[in-house]
């Protein structure tokens, strides 16, 4: 590694709108030229540090993590300034080690939690606290020593890089020299070679590279834009002094710094000093506190026995109850052999609690409503055995994952349950989980188009040309619309708005809150994670891994979502009620229903009393054989109906006719891409216009239901444990393998 060049001051696109390096390309465009070793030192934050170091690690290149830090001139907590934007300076920051990752999570958390005054800031009493394991550049033109190099003040230059040796250390401090092409970078090159002289603080040469190659600087201007609302054509506007911004090669740079060559073998100096390794696949689970004398295995396995007992008084099913009590046992071995125990309690606890303040909850969603101990717990309000509903595709024995368990309320008080939760746990060991808005194809059309002062009646119509399909591309689009096509080969000025939109197409534009996702942490949460400031609506504190990386670092993600479905089901019980009692008494002025009062949950509410008793109106305790309800379904008469109003649905509903609740399931199911190629034979068998026929009379039992149609993934898990001899954890297996998105 002597003898190689590394890049040490790069920005991705979690520079927002700023950065323009894929985190791909930038990996493979430094394996191309053979570095051994790459830096990612994004503006003030660690978005992208643990995809970087998956696919770095995985292309054979040395990841180090890193950001460019924003640095308060005095302290982070001042927020004033006559030019409150430009109050800060620019400095690198490098994780050497665990423990300077460690204080890197903390920095960069700070900044934005205590320091946050248009940028995230932090300070020099912060880098005194939390330097160690952390190695510092000097930084740009925006860093404090150039800075003041800049504006003639050369013996306060060189106190002030003395003070940043003194606080990381005379091996972990370098001067940034950068040959970019910008005349103020040659008066600071010169300065910094005097301290480097007169300090003995070695010189390290960087790029500050914003995107990945010389012809890109012109996507990137577009990009500054995007960021400043401008148009190319403002002359006010921020614009950079240089297209050398490029990730160059090891040739490049030396030639740059033919004169001075040192300052470019000092990067591998660097890279050489950087060895931080990542285990992931650990799980870090919130501790659950139980009461005296309980275990968490014993006291899930009291609360799951109680709760059965009393979900079989309450609806009893006709199976027999030692069929409950078995699949009750073998569940509980398995959470208990897996270690989930704490997990079913926390959830089972949260949920209790939005009960217990009637908070409508949802009657559960996804593969968790198969599970016996969830239904015994209240966590899911569906019986798995009455609806054939298989454990091991919600908790595989044989493939050792987290359990996920989406829990849905009220939208009008998710916040309240998110509220206990961290009143529970901690304010910092419990938050919200961030998500990146991307440039979409249409929109990126728009954004370019507008940024390069294209008539929006033009840019509306190559927009519109874009077919309306989820997850559709430019590439895509260019493809299958010719006119789309004969547009961009055509008009050159269409052609420029295209390839830039397509340049920029998936950056992500803006940070946002994930809709469901919240970690609770047994450790603080930045012992694994950095955290982020929310809006200035909210000001809610999220973190700075996008959830897939939350998870990978082992934190523990709890979907919780608020549906406006609840809200407004609830919302219409009260109503009912409220009419209904009015009616009872005989009032001549009903008292309008309060729209956010706290009240009982739906299986919880008093009846009504006036001059004879009056049971209250309950959604749950409606029958689902209703053949009006099934009739005005068959009408297609369903808008405003969760998941039933969409023009195509409403179309099924007609075609079909349903008559029960088992149909209704059926078509919900069906209704996706891929298996509606299967909805016109599963209406034809339903109707009797073609015979209901099976391939092996094993699969009369298993696909009479859907009339012989294979339409969930439970029934594909039956068939291939009963007609094939599959374990269920097997059939799970290959049910993953089937609807594999991600090859792992």
């Amino acid at each position: 590694m002597a003898s190689q060049f590394v890049h040490l001051h790069v920005h991705t696109q979690y520079s927002l709108l700023d950065g323009a390096n894929p985190i791909d390309a930038l990996v493979q465009e430094a394996k191309g030229f053979g570095m051994p070793a790459l830096a990612v030192t994004d503006h003030g934050n660690l978005f992208g540090a643990i995809e970087f170091y998956q696919k770095a690690t995985a292309a054979g290149i040395k990841p180090i993590i890193g950001c460019e830090a924003y640095l308060a001139p005095k302290s982070r907590f001042d927020r004033e300034g006559q030019f409150a934007h430009n109050e800060y300076y620019h400095l690198i920051l490098l994780a050497a080690n665990r423990t300077g990752y460690q204080n890197l999570l903390k920095l960069a958390s700070k900044a934005y939690l205590e320091g946050f005054y248009y940028k995230p800031r932090m300070d020099k009493d912060l880098l005194v606290e939390h330097h160690d394991g952390l190695i510092a550049l000097s930084g740009c033109l925006s860093g404090e020593v150039p800075y003041l190099i800049g504006q003639g003040r050369l013996e306060d230059a060189l106190r002030t890089a003395a003070e940043y040796r003194d606080i990381f250390g005379p091996d972990h401090y370098f001067l940034e020299v950068q040959e970019n092409g910008v005349p103020e970078q040659q008066v600071a090159n010169q300065g910094l070679r005097d301290i480097h002289k007169r300090l003995g603080v070695p010189l390290v040469a960087t790029n500050d590279c914003h995107y990945l190659k010389k012809g890109d600087a012109k996507v990137h201007d577009i990009l500054l834009c995007l960021q400043t609302g401008k148009t190319v054509t403002d002359p006010n506007r921020m614009r950079f002094q240089t297209d050398q911004l490029y990730v160059k090669s090891t040739d490049e740079m030396l030639a740059a710094f033919h004169e001075w060559p040192e300052a470019v073998w000092n990067t591998a100096r660097v890279a050489e000093m950087s060895e931080l390794a990542f285990t992931f696949g650990k799980s870090h689970l919130p501790h659950y506190t139980v009461p005296e004398g309980e275990t968490l295995e014993s006291y899930l396995d009291k609360l799951a026995r109680k709760g059965l007992a009393e979900r079989l008084r309450e609806r009893p099913s006709g199976l027999p109850a030692s069929q409950y009590q078995q699949r009750l046992r073998d569940e509980l071995t398995v959470i208990t052999s897996m270690g989930f125990a704490g997990y079913f309690l926390i959830v089972w606890d949260i949920i209790n609690c939005a009960r217990s303040r009637g908070i409508p909850v949802g009657p559960g969603r996804g593969s968790s409503a198969g599970s016996l101990v969830a239904y015994a717990l209240r966590i899911t309000d569906l019986d798995p055995l009455v609806y054939g509903l298989l454990f091991e595709r919600f908790l595989n024995p044989e493939r050792i994952s987290l359990p996920d368990i989406d829990m849905d309320f009220c939208m009008d008080r998710r916040q309240e349950v998110i509220n206990y939760v961290v009143e529970k746990y901690g304010k910092d060991h419990v938050c919200q989980i961030i998500t990146f808005g991307t440039m979409k194809a249409k929109a990126a059309i728009r954004d370019v188009g507008r940024v390069m002062e294209m008539p929006y009646a033009e840019v509306d119509r190559i927009a519109k040309l874009v077919p309306d399909q989820l997850h559709i591309t430019l590439d895509d689009a260019l493809e299958s619309e010719s006119r789309l096509r004969e547009l961009v080969d055509t008009d050159p000025k269409i052609r420029d708005v295209f390839e830039t939109a397509r340049a920029l197409e998936h950056s992500p534009r803006h940070a946002s809150t994930h809709a469901a996702g919240v970690v609770i942490s047994h450790d603080p949460l930045t012992a694994h994670v950095p955290l982020y400031k929310g809006s200035k609506e909210t000001d809610e504190v999220v973190t700075q891994f996008p959830m897939g990386d939350v998870e990978k670092v082992g934190l523990v993600k709890f979907d919780l979502l608020g549906l406006k479905t609840l809200t407004m089901i609830a919302h219409a019980e009260r109503l009912i009620n409220t009419k209904r009692q009015a009616e009872a008494t005989d009032q001549t002025h009903p008292p309008q229903a309060p729209l956010h009062p706290p009240t009982p949950s739906l299986s919880e509410q008093a009846p009504f009393h006036g001059d004879a008793p009056l049971q209250p109106f309950v959604v749950a305790n409606l029958p689902l054989d209703d053949p009006q309800t099934f009739a005005l379904l068959s009408s297609g008469k369903t808008m405003g109906l969760f998941q039933l109003e969409s023009a195509g649905m409403r179309d099924l509903l007609t075609g079909l006719r349903p008559d029960r609740l088992e149909d209704i399931i059926a078509i919900i199911a069906l209704y996706r891409p891929g298996p509606m190629d299967l909805i016109s034979d599963f209406i034809r068998r339903k109707q009797g216009k073609v015979p209901i026929t099976y391939e092996v009379p094993a699969l009369e039992e298993l696909l009479k239901e859907t009339y012989g149609v294979i339409v969930y993934q439970e029934q594909v898990m039956a068939i291939a444990n009963k007609v094939a001899g599959f374990s269920l954890g097997q059939a799970d297996l290959m049910r993953r393998a089937m609807g594999k998105k991600k090859p792992e």
